[in-house]
């Protein structure tokens, strides 16, 4: 009986020993053909842009080409689930951005688990968004934005990018922790819900920087605070929420790579090395800040902390202001 068991325990460490050696092994000669990055967007948007700029830094650093595949649809479902399904060798890999996060807590079931269908790699980039109003309205700084929707309940607007956008989680979240009341307009993208405040159809909208500075310096939209946790170089004046009076807020968006989950861990580490490299270096930076980012990096452990937080956060909002989506 005690030689049997003797002999089973052997067994399961040679199994184990051998399933080391073969990660091990594929780690060492990663990788071994071209590697495919899926954008879950359409073309020309700023995760597309990001992983071309990125492209041929990966591609001198893997000694591979790396294949960029738009697999646009269903607020990057489509996308996402053809990574969560894909072989975990590390070359099928998937770039999103805060979107990612958002989906999980706005549908009531997706094709794939955020957290464990894929292995975090990296953020590679972050902006701040800017809290921005109509030029005619009577608001100096955000707190008297409060007073004003306080004396008028439910008849000022707020513009978004559309429904169940980050931006309409988001304030929905600010508005809840300002104790106003205010009627939401979605928009079908960032460029309309911009115009629709200069129109004065709402008169908050938040956005990044890069969507409305040309707005800003025309004076045809006054930015108010920063979502960010420092203020923007671009507009130094202007204050953070926190700054404003809302020290709980923040507001930002982030660009990452996940690969499939059960990626061999070594083959992760290789890929955020690299990556952090590349974010290191001032060409690369210089052409991510011309798009309206900041280099993140950091280990793979807290990009995944860091999904687990927003699916959270996002759950409780859309909980509470009862959104869905459809």
């Amino acid at each position: 009986m005690l030689q049997g068991s003797l002999r089973l325990i052997i067994l399961h460490l040679v199994v184990i020993l051998f399933a080391c050696v073969g990660i091990t092994s594929s780690a060492a000669t990663y990788p071994e053909g071209p590697i495919r990055v899926i954008i879950p967007l359409p073309p020309g948007g700023a995760v597309d842009v990001v992983a071309r700029l990125l492209q041929p830094h990966l591609e001198k650093a893997l000694g591979q080409s790396i294949v960029i595949e738009n697999r646009p649809g269903a607020s990057g479902i489509i996308g996402a689930a053809a990574v969560a399904n894909a072989e975990p060798d590390g070359h099928t890999l998937l770039m999103v951005p805060t979107t990612f996060t958002i989906n999980p807590a706005v549908h009531a079931s997706l094709p794939f688990d955020a957290l464990r269908s894929f292995e975090p790699i990296i953020i590679i980039g972050r902006n701040s968004l800017l809290f921005l109003i109509n030029a005619d309205v009577k608001a100096t700084d955000l707190q008297d934005f409060v007073r004003l929707a306080k004396s008028q309940p439910g008849k000022l607007n707020y513009a978004t990018p559309g429904a169940s956008s980050q931006a309409h989680l988001l304030l929905e979240l600010w508005t809840s922790q300002a104790g106003i009341s205010m009627q939401h307009l979605p928009y079908r993208g960032g460029a309309p819900a911009v115009m629709a405040t200069v129109a004065g159809e709402a008169q908050l909208t938040l956005i990044s920087p890069t969507a409305s500075l040309p707005q800003i310096t025309a004076g045809k939209l006054r930015a108010l605070a920063t979502g960010g946790q420092a203020r923007e170089d671009r507009l130094p004046d202007v204050p953070t929420a926190a700054e404003a009076g809302f020290p709980n807020f923040l507001a930002l968006q982030w660009i990452g790579l996940l690969a499939t989950g059960g990626t061999p861990l070594p083959i992760v580490e290789r890929l955020n090395t690299e990556i952090q490299r590349v974010l290191q270096t001032k060409s690369f930076q210089a052409r991510l800040e011309e798009q309206g980012m900041a280099p993140a990096g950091g280990p793979p452990n807290e990009f995944r902390a860091l999904i687990g937080a927003e699916i959270r956060q996002w759950t409780e909002v859309a909980r509470k202001a009862k959104i869905e989506s459809k």
